[in-house]
């Protein structure tokens, strides 16, 4: 399945991303397809190719959770943003030492 994905590139503490087209199970630093633009979180600059991204989507290509809230941001998609790194929620007991009452 096909992925739209960030690639890390740049510095050591100055990280840059492309974003790229490319196979979803394959490494970030081997062969992409196409290269559909960058994102520095350092600037908050930001530069995608709208038309090429849309083809891709419209073809049926997927996009991860960080890139889906890129592309809203940009203006390029439409939709809600999506928590991409969420906590589970705690499990709450309902039999707590505090909360048991003694019978005398």
């Amino acid at each position: 399945m096909l992925m739209l994905k960030l690639q890390r590139i740049g510095k050591k503490h100055q990280g840059a991303f492309r974003l790229v087209v490319g196979e979803k199970r394959t490494k970030l630093n081997g062969k992409q397809l196409e290269d559909l633009g960058w994102f520095n979180p350092l600037s908050s600059k930001m530069e995608f190719k709208k038309e090429r991204i849309l083809h891709w989507l419209k073809i049926g290509a997927g996009k991860t959770d960080t890139v889906h809230n890129l592309l809203v941001t940009a203006g390029i998609l439409s939709d809600k943003k999506i928590a991409a790194h969420k906590q589970p929620k705690k499990k709450e007991d309902a039999t707590k030492p505090e909360e048991v009452k003694k019978v005398a």
